[in-house]
């Protein structure tokens, strides 16, 4: 089995990481389009041609599956990708609405959704929760912590301040969504915002209790093969890649 993973930049490694711990495949295509990130403040329209031209770049490779890591992406392109791609793709916006209900067995539960602006005002998660019976969302856009994750800013006196500046009038919630793959690095925080009360769901564990649900994964693949691709500084990519996978 073989998959590619894509993101905007460097975010989906936190999708990758999950894939590692569930060892579904023996090689992993990692493509970051660092060059043009982020997604989450452009038009639908350029969402979709960079969308596009991510699988064309995939084509290079004999490919299983591709697994849409960036939410934006999942939110707007993912027709647009299946089309175009020559296996199946899948995103992280359905496995997380469905991994809110497997977390969350009252319907009335306070769900919070925390994401990119294009990710907020595509309404995506809010209609997916709808659709398995949650109608107390709220959706927040809070871009701002791109660049703090980017800034391997995972705790401390800014991103407190960036809590606050957020979250000072929201109570907190049953549920707290991660709608972007950067956020998953700020976990810790933001539980610790929160409380402990609060159930945080995010991209990696969403896509791959998804993919075990979709799939049939008949052997594991303990050591598999990562490769890593970026539009732009791929050893910069690689260099975090090291880091946060602990490769």
């Amino acid at each position: 089995m073989k998959v590619g993973v894509f993101d905007s930049g460097i975010g989906g490694l936190t999708v990758v990481k999950s894939l590692l711990e569930h060892q579904f495949f023996e090689e992993i295509i990692y493509f970051g389009d660092t060059a043009r990130v982020p997604y989450g403040i452009k038009d639908k329209n350029t969402i979709i041609r960079y969308a596009i031209e991510a699988v064309e770049f995939f084509k290079n490779f004999e490919l299983d599956l591709i697994v849409v890591a960036c939410n934006t992406v999942s939110a707007y392109a993912l027709p647009e990708m299946r089309e175009t791609a020559n296996c199946p793709v899948v995103g992280v916006i359905e496995s997380g609405a469905l991994a809110a209900k497997n977390a969350l067995t009252c319907k009335d539960a306070n769900i919070l959704i925390i994401a990119t602006k294009a990710t907020v005002n595509s309404s995506s998660y809010e209609d997916e929760l709808h659709s398995l019976g949650y109608n107390n969302l709220q959706a927040k856009a809070t871009g701002l912590f791109v660049p703090l994750v980017e800034e391997e800013i995972y705790e401390g006196e800014i991103l407190e301040s960036t809590f606050k500046y957020y979250f000072e009038d929201i109570k907190s919630p049953d549920a707290l969504i991660l709608g972007c793959t950067h956020f998953p690095l700020i976990a810790p925080a933001l539980q610790n915002y929160f409380g402990e009360k609060c159930q945080l769901i995010h991209s990696g564990d969403a896509i791959a209790q998804y993919l075990e649900k979709e799939f049939d994964f008949i052997e594991r693949y303990p050591n598999p093969e990562i490769k890593f691709f970026a539009s732009e500084n791929p050893e910069a990519l690689r260099k975090i890649a090291k880091k946060w996978l602990k490769l």
